[in-house]
């Protein structure tokens, strides 16, 4: 085994302890003021939120240009920890959507514009499903103590901020609250408003912060769970194609349904990949040298190497020159996906539904048995990872998981046009109309 992995499963390897309350499904052990979770032992994470960029709907030239940039990024992931890359569809809360997206009224004879625009918006969220898509980066690294993992983060995060703002992404850091935020927004469906967590409060009453995310009950079966009254189902990703279309990830999270879709990226030191490269392509070739010693052996000097042998010598060097020569990083990759419905005959269909998607783009998800409470906490942006069903992936390979969409964007000359991510209407407004309240000029 890789010594990389072999470090992994030696820290990520814990005795199980049978959960005897819901509290205890949570993997966290302690937060802090900063955002930052323990979680196991020795383990800190810190989680990321990142802005979408307008990917779907640009050019080609233009998707290059993205698809090098976000290749950059996932080089600069550092091999000492874990990243996760989680894409959440939740449930719009509308109090929120109201007090940011909403133009407020100011009494004058333009009003009447102002409330028929809010209202259009608010027809159009409604409309689909009140659904909206959520990006977070967590990182999971072993350290000592939380000053070293303060340090850590701190000089990661930065490098992280710096690659997506050339990516035209906006990435901010998460604090206690708005990462328990999430988890409660999952748990606790058709509650999103009443959220409220105050970590000084919760100190001084001597509370737990479970208590505050937690549902009320969590029943796990063979191939599914239920959290309260709601099903859920966690699938993982199998088998992949040979090739893949960048469009796949997002054809995945486009189910209306409250669901998270996570890539756990474990990055390899490039002398360490070189040197298993290199040992692979010496056994591919120690293999096709005793085959061609037995068949002259057996008199039979005009055989031809079998097709199996030429195809794992030929890829075992192209391996090797993306690492050598391409400036690809050896990494693994593990993608989980959990979605949830009101009842179990409408998870079956949207399970269906999945994996229908998925052949499509000739790969195979997979219902995890006997492990849904483990792929559940490797799915939500906790920072663990308790699926080990790694695939081994390159650089380019893993950036075709493209997590990014499409993006409202704002023109120089004052010309607002982009794709509503809620309503995928396309709409074209001037900018001084929309701060004032006005109608958009087109709408198609």
């Amino acid at each position: 085994m890789i010594k990389t992995l072999r470090n992994l499963f030696k820290q990520d390897k814990e005795k199980f302890i049978v959960p005897k309350g819901v509290q205890d499904v949570i993997p966290i052990t302690a937060v802090y003021d900063d955002g930052i979770f323990q979680v196991g032992k020795d383990k800190f994470t810190k989680t990321f939120k990142f802005s979408d960029i307008n990917y779907a709907v640009a050019s080609r030239e233009d998707k290059e240009e993205m698809f090098l940039e976000y290749s950059e990024l996932l080089n600069s992931f550092d091999s000492g920890a874990t990243t996760k890359i989680t894409i959440n569809n939740r449930r719009l809360n509308r109090l929120d959507f109201e007090k940011s997206i909403l133009i407020p009224l100011k009494g004058d004879a333009l009003d009447i514009y102002r409330k028929e625009y809010n209202q259009m918006l608010l027809d159009k969220a409604t409309g689909a499903n009140s659904m909206v898509q959520d990006k977070y980066i967590t990182v999971s690294v072993c350290k000592k103590n939380i000053e070293e993992a303060r340090n850590y983060f701190n000089r990661v995060g930065n490098d992280m901020i710096t690659h997506l703002n050339k990516l035209g992404s906006k990435c901010v850091e998460l604090e206690t609250d708005d990462r328990l935020r999430i988890f409660y927004d999952f748990y606790r469906v058709g509650e999103e408003s009443s959220f409220h967590f105050d970590i000084k409060e919760t100190r001084k009453k001597g509370h737990s912060f479970k208590d505050y995310i937690c549902p009320d009950s969590m029943e796990f079966d063979k191939d599914y769970f239920k959290i309260g009254d709601r099903y859920g189902r966690v699938i993982f990703l199998r088998e992949y194609a040979s090739y893949i279309k960048d469009s796949m990830i997002t054809e995945l999270t486009e189910l209306n349904r409250n669901l998270m879709l996570s890539i756990d990226i474990v990055p390899v030191p490039t002398d360490e990949a070189v040197r298993e490269a290199e040992s692979r392509l010496l056994g591919v070739e120690t293999n096709i040298t005793n085959w061609q010693r037995r068949q002259n052996a057996n008199n039979n000097f005009s055989a031809t190497v079998p097709y199996d042998m030429e195809q794992q010598k030929k890829e075992m060097k192209e391996f090797l020159d993306d690492l050598t020569t391409r400036d690809q990083r050896m990494m693994f990759g593990v993608l989980t996906m959990v979605h949830t419905a009101d009842t179990k005959e409408q998870l079956d269909n949207d399970t269906e539904a999945l994996l229908t998607t998925a052949r499509k783009h000739l790969c195979q998800f997979a219902v995890l048995k006997f492990q849904q409470m483990d792929g559940l906490n490797t799915a939500l942006p906790f920072g663990v990872r308790k699926i080990d069903s790694f695939r081994t992936l390159t650089t380019e390979s893993l950036s075709v998981l493209m997590p990014f969409r499409v993006q409202d964007i704002f023109h120089n000359n004052g010309i607002y046009y982009g794709q509503n991510v809620i309503s995928k209407n396309m709409i074209i407004a001037d900018r001084k109309s929309i701060q004032s309240g006005c109608l958009p000029l087109a709408v198609r």
